[in-house]
């Protein structure tokens, strides 16, 4: 048919309302592939699931260009004997994990159904983190841990035998969806390091300042006895430092409650003589919870992210025409009319300042209203789409590509702070915070 025929026809079908009708929710999520957790799934499910993986990441995954990259058919291709032959649902999900894990995405994972989290999500009551190159314990949560010695600022150097970089890229690396090479490691060596079985344990050598190594054995536990041995911090913390500094950390947007706390301790914050506000923490949430915090630091409108996605016109492919990309500009952001705070504004950030907080970042530095202090953020925000696996699990895939209101990248690079510091391992050992010191020395008169 024509194309003037084919676009008579649609806005004859437009007009009649023929064309105006929603399409169903089934149509993309049905029980057919979505089945319940059975040890041992069959293979019809697991070539199922794997396909489907495939086609919404083909068709929804923003970053076409890594698609291309990695040629996602022919790793399809490639995965599906490994899917034929996983011996249960545990080894099947290891391999969608590690196939989506070469996406490179912070926002693109598989999640296992949760009858595997006592076998595949179990982490001993340590925290580490890497530190100038190393592995670092940061803190230690279980008081029988301490006895036998470990405490923060211990090195790991080993893990059941193997040097502990050679047994990270074999146990958890190939299963790690991280957008930056700074996010990658904080989950291969923080948040993911020494993962496995619930009740299993860990051979793990530890190096003290003096150098001298030691073998302790570090047992795994639950997501609620690790839940259960961890100080939650809240979502808003204020407290006022030497020379009358206000210090607000705000360690999560998952809900409203940062910037309603924020908002009640305002006429308080506004006191201070400078103000340093801690996203180390924040893992993201809700961004509209950041901007309603920021409107009060400035007068004038700011700028967000901003932001596009695929839009897919099957016709168009059919006519050989290039697929465009659907974009908004940045939204304007107005001030908040009742409070202002117009002193000295810093912001901490880390590695672990993730999605709705690294927007934050952003929309901070484009507001030019203080500086950023820390270390680059973890470059991975967007808008996920959900979709349900077969055995029970899930998996989540980025559909929005953020950048700065200028077009510039931050998701797979960071955000930069101006004044780059970083926690050393002596730091640790000494029990400081060297990031908040140096932003706090800034502060003081030159």
């Amino acid at each position: 048919m024509a194309k003037s025929h084919v676009a008579a026809l649609v806005l004859a079908l437009v007009a009649s309302g023929a064309m105006a009708q929603q399409q169903p929710a089934m149509q993309w999520e049905t029980e057919a592939l979505a089945g319940s957790y059975k040890e041992n799934i069959s293979e019809d499910e697991k070539i199922a699931g794997l396909s489907k993986l495939w086609s919404e990441v083909k068709y929804n995954f923003v970053d076409t260009a890594t698609l291309e990259k990695l040629d996602w058919d022919r790793l399809y291709l490639e995965t599906l004997p490994r899917v034929r032959a996983a011996r249960g649902t545990e080894e099947y999900y290891r391999v969608l994990m590690e196939m989506v894990a070469k996406l490179k995405d912070g926002h693109t994972n598989v999640m296992p159904p949760n009858e595997l989290s006592d076998r595949m999500g179990g982490l001993p009551l340590l925290v580490t983190r890497p530190i100038e190159g190393r592995v670092i314990v940061t803190e230690v949560l279980d008081p029988g841990l301490r006895a036998k010695g470990i405490m923060p600022g211990l090195e790991v150097v080993a893990v059941d035998g193997a040097e502990v970089k050679t047994y990270a890229a074999r146990e958890i690396t190939p299963y790690v969806s991280a957008s930056t090479p700074q996010d990658e490691a904080l989950r291969t060596f923080g948040t993911q390091f020494l993962r496995g079985a619930v009740g299993s344990a860990a051979r793990v050598t530890f190096r003290d300042a003096a150098g001298k190594q030691f073998e302790q054995q570090v047992a795994r536990v639950g997501r609620d006895a690790r839940k259960a041995a961890t100080v939650n911090s809240p979502s808003f913390e204020f407290s006022i430092l030497q020379g009358d500094v206000a210090y607000v950390s705000l360690n999560s947007f998952d809900d409203n409650s940062a910037a309603d706390a924020w908002l009640a301790a305002f006429d308080e914050i506004a006191k201070s003589s400078a103000l340093v506000i801690d996203v180390r923490r924040n893992g993201g949430g809700n961004s509209d919870v950041g901007y309603k915090i920021l409107s009060t630091l400035d007068d004038k409108a700011f700028l967000t992210s901003r932001w596009a996605t695929r839009e897919y016109k099957p016709t168009w492919r059919a006519w050989e025409k290039e697929q465009p990309m659907y974009a908004e500009a940045p939204d304007a952001i107005q001030p908040d009319a009742q409070r202002q705070y117009k002193k000295p504004v810093l912001v901490l950030t880390s590695a672990a300042t993730f999605s709705a907080a690294e927007d934050f970042a952003v929309a901070f530095d484009v507001m030019q209203r203080g500086t950023l202090v820390g270390e680059a953020t973890g470059g991975s925000t967007g808008q996920p789409l959900f979709i349900k696996l077969p055995g029970g699990g899930s998996a989540r895939i980025c559909t929005k590509q953020d950048t700065y209101p200028d077009g510039r990248a931050f998701v797979g690079v960071g955000v930069q702070p101006q004044h780059l510091v970083k926690q050393t391992v002596e730091g640790v050992r000494a029990g400081r915070d060297e990031v908040l010191e140096a932003a706090l020395a800034s502060l003081q008169p030159k």
